[in-house]
């Protein structure tokens, strides 16, 4: 082993070998570079949700505005600072926002997730916006929002949540108005014994709309800042009631006559003829035939928090006869939930409106613990359908209504009690 001569031992290249780690630790440093440079493509973004705001050169009491934002705005995050944001525009202006006028993409990716959720549900009713308003991720004045919806926006009503009001100071709390337990009677008979304490104070509660808008966005909104599209030849009907929604159930062609029927005075009142007659106010020239929509509707007390979404349904169907909408059918003292459906329904060959609703089949009722949108344990489908004037009942359930008239529920009227006579 010893006449082994060195070069057997050492490598024949040493300056290849030393280029080849070169090399490798060159390309190493590239690619721990490669992978820095792309940890740094991951941006970061944040939406306005601010009406409008400006974004500023630095963060100080006395700043220069560099560019104004608008609501929905998306921003590119530069830096972050203490309460504030460093962002760039899609101009690549950049400057300083306050992190309360903007949300970041986890919440963005949540309304945009509640979009998704209720693109396809269905149109409760319509609604007017009385003025400018945030629509939030959930019901709730303190809850998040972003995007704003201008004045006289409409939109479509999908569910109806309930909320206790917002105290100052308190945690939110989520519950349904119900009736207070009765108290016992105080003990006359031992007076010793402390009165029973005085029943609590009923949470005052507010009710929420979710919402949906003609460009899709989704979220919730105050319902005493909406108004409930229904026409005012309806409107006037509601009688202290407040009107959930009308649907258009079917039309009818009034040509501005009217029947009067001729009796016999010598045949003691019987049917003699019946003739049309032009009506009492009708102009001396021939009347345009008008179509005239009917409806169905349906009602609720003027309170919020209620456990039910109406407990009233009433059709207006047009008179031909006296030129103005009548009640044909009225159920009161229910407890309904949204929607109601209009459908139809073959009847001897002729197509019939239909109309589809649940009420509940018991006092249990599930609250959603975040939204607080109430569900009844095993609903009842109740159908009705409509011939002409007459409403009839259809369906798989042909059972018994059970009506819970609002005697027990907030703000209901009271059964009138007959005065004796002396």
């Amino acid at each position: 082993m010893s006449s082994l001569r060195p070069s057997l031992i050492a490598p024949k290249h040493p300056r290849r070998l030393h280029v080849s780690g070169l090399l490798l630790a060159f390309a190493l440093v590239a690619l721990l570079s490669g992978c820095s440079r792309f940890h740094q493509l991951q941006h970061e973004y944040v939406y306005v949700a601010a009406r409008q705001v400006y974004i500023h050169d630095r963060v100080a009491a006395v700043s220069n505005r560099v560019a104004e934002v608008t609501n929905g705005q998306k921003l590119l995050v530069v830096e972050r600072g203490k309460r504030f944001y460093k962002v760039t525009t899609a101009k690549n202006e950049t400057g300083w926002i306050e992190e309360h006028a903007v949300i970041d993409e986890k919440l963005y990716q949540q309304f945009q997730d509640l979009s998704s959720k209720h693109a396809q549900d269905t149109v409760v009713a319509k609604a007017t916006l009385r003025d400018e308003l945030f629509v939030h991720i959930l019901p709730g004045r303190e809850q998040e929002h972003f995007y704003l919806m201008p004045e006289n926006t409409r939109v479509d009503l999908l569910q109806r949540g309930t909320i206790a009001k917002a105290v100052p100071g308190a945690p939110p709390v989520l519950k349904l108005a119900t009736k207070p337990q009765p108290q016992p009677p105080p003990n006359t008979a031992n007076p010793t014994t402390a009165p029973s304490a005085a029943a609590p104070e009923p949470v005052p509660m507010e009710d929420w709309w979710l919402v949906r808008d003609a460009q899709g966005h989704t979220g919730w909104l105050l319902a005493g800042r909406l108004d409930v599209e229904v026409p005012d030849e309806i409107g006037t009907y509601a009688e202290g009631q407040r009107i959930v929604g009308a649907y258009p159930i079917a039309t009818v062609t009034d040509n501005g006559q009217t029947e009067h029927i001729k009796r016999d005075k010598k045949s003691s009142g019987r049917l003699k003829s019946m003739v049309i007659e032009p009506a009492d106010n009708a102009p001396a020239t021939a009347p345009v035939p008008q179509q005239k929509t009917e409806y169905v509707t349906i009602l609720t007390p003027l309170h919020s928090g209620l456990p039910f979404d109406f407990d009233q349904v009433r059709v207006f169907t047009w008179s031909l006869n006296h030129h103005r909408y009548e009640t044909a059918f009225r159920l009161h003292g229910i407890q309904g939930y949204l929607p109601l459906r209009i459908s139809q329904e073959n009847v001897n060959g002729q197509q019939e409106p239909v109309f589809t609703f649940q009420i509940a089949n018991g006092p249990n009722v599930t609250i959603d613990p975040d939204t607080g949108t109430a569900h009844p344990l095993n609903p009842r489908t109740i159908s009705f359908r409509l011939e002409g004037n007459m409403i009839k009942r259809t369906g798989a359930d042909q059972g018994p209504i059970q009506l819970t008239h609002p005697s027990d529920a907030p703000g209901a009227a009271k059964p009138k009690t007959k005065k004796k006579k002396h």
